[in-house]
């Protein structure tokens, strides 16, 4: 009874180092598989994420281009409405052109954009919420623009822009305009300067390049919060905008949103001159989603233009990416530590109780070689066991991190599991190397006596 209960209690002991074993490699592999299957989408997600703050490209005629370089200025796109710039625009892009954005390579890539043009007028509004019967201003921006327009494409696909899904960050009070309508909307400033509210008309007046004042009535729809200078601007269908303005067809400015790849060496040699790119790097960098590589074949499709793209978002997106990454593969990196300490702790463990039955292997001829790989095989079959559980488990955490985080799942990459299998198989022979030196050194004849 007391030697089946010395066998009971060893292998009960030699079970739970085994299980540990298991249990170490599951954990490992759940953290590695769900961190590096996040890092390997994150690019594609902290983008769509940023994307929902704005525009990324912004697309002038060369001239503004010209001018903006000149001055230093960075021609964002809420300067022209924030009032920032307070003259009309001399030079016009073609509002017919715009569609063309859709015809680029990176065409399903290009989720949203918005003509704009922004002009002056002088408002008289007749309140029903003020406390005066009527109100005026001079010199408000107005900005003609899209709000949700249909378009046809040539294709025979159809698409949705405009500034309803441009301004989702957007606190609104009422309803987004009709696109071809005399309807509109006013930023919380400046509908708190004239003194009016949802359903209110105002009367704007327009005095053209070639002297006549024209005017038109606009029903305020919704009152708007950008949460910065926008609030004192009120955006109106681009087609009345160029009615109003005497400009038919004449945009000065589209917005561009667009899911991009983060800008490396190469992306930002070509933003500077593509002509110096050798072939190869020129294909490289065409046929990637960079923001400089889009926004030169939005120029390909809209005669006259200049497309940039809008650093500070860009430059963020890159900061992020890189901080996100880094701290994901450090998670990654201290759980392959922590699992090959344990793993060497536990088989040194393991080693000393099995001091005899390994010394016995060896004294009846076992060599040295063939006890380790035995040592090896057993402590790489359990692993495998538990990474295998743990890389199911990953994939299931990396969606909840998603979900949580980004707001949709995590595409898991072959190459996740493949890269995480490598590094544990890595881990658990660094971690065993310890342990079969003891091996090497375990001498049958004293170990089997006692010595």
């Amino acid at each position: 009874m007391f030697f089946l209960r010395m066998i009971f209690r060893s292998f009960s002991r030699q079970f739970k180092r085994r299980l540990l074993i298991a249990v170490t490699a599951c954990l490992s592999a759940t953290v590695s598989v769900a961190m590096l299957g996040v890092v390997f989408d994150v690019g594609d997600k902290l983008n769509a994420e940023l994307s929902t703050y704005g525009s990324n490209i912004i697309v002038q005629p060369k001239a503004d281009a010209v001018v903006n370089d000149l001055y230093n200025t960075d021609g964002d796109a809420d300067s022209s409405a924030s009032g920032t710039s307070q003259s009309d625009p001399t030079t016009f892009l073609k509002e017919s052109d715009t569609p063309k954005i859709k015809t680029i390579f990176w065409a399903f890539n290009i989720t949203n954009f918005a003509p704009e043009l922004n002009i002056h007028v002088d408002v008289n509004c007749a309140s029903k919420s003020a406390e005066s019967s009527s109100c005026k201003a001079s010199s408000v921006p107005i900005v003609g623009t899209w709000f949700a327009k249909t378009l046809n494409m040539d294709s025979g696909e159809s698409t949705v822009a405009g500034m309803n899904g441009m301004r989702s960050w957007w606190k609104l009070d009422g309803s987004w305009p009709k696109d071809d309508s005399a309807q509109g909307l006013i930023g919380t400033t400046l509908a708190s300067k004239l003194g009016v509210g949802k359903g209110d008309t105002v009367t704007l007046y327009k005095t053209t390049a070639d002297g006549s004042r024209n005017k038109q009535q606009i029903t305020i729809t919704g009152i708007y919060d950008s949460g910065d200078s926008d609030n004192n601007a009120m955006y109106i269908p681009s087609s009345t905008a160029q009615v109003l303005a005497n400009l038919p067809d004449s945009i000065d400015k589209i917005e561009v949103k667009a899911l991009t790849t983060p800008d490396n060496d190469l992306a930002r040699k070509a933003s500077k001159n593509p002509n110096a790119l050798t072939q190869d790097e020129w294909e490289t960098w065409y046929c990637t989603a960079y923001p400089s590589s889009i926004a030169y074949q939005i120029e390909e499709v809209i005669p006259g233009s200049v497309a940039k793209q809008v650093r500070q978002v860009a430059a963020l997106q890159g900061d992020v990416l890189q901080k996100t990454q880094a701290v994901m593969v450090l998670m990654t990196v201290l759980s392959l530590v922590a699992a090959a300490i344990a793993v060497a702790n536990l088989m040194a463990a393991s080693i000393g109780e099995r001091g005899s039955e390994l010394a016995l292997l060896k004294a009846i001829g076992a060599t040295d070689g063939a006890v380790s790989r035995l040592m090896l095989a057993e402590t790489a079959v359990i692993s495998l066991v538990g990474a295998i559980v743990g890389a199911l488990l990953g994939s299931g955490v990396a969606q909840i991190v998603g979900h949580v985080v980004f707001g949709s799942g995590i595409t898991m990459r072959p190459m996740v599991f493949v890269l995480v299998f490598v590094l544990l198989t890595l881990t658990v022979l660094i971690a065993s190397f310890s342990s079969i030196r003891s091996i090497l050194g375990l001498k049958p004849a004293e170990v089997l006596h006692g010595r």
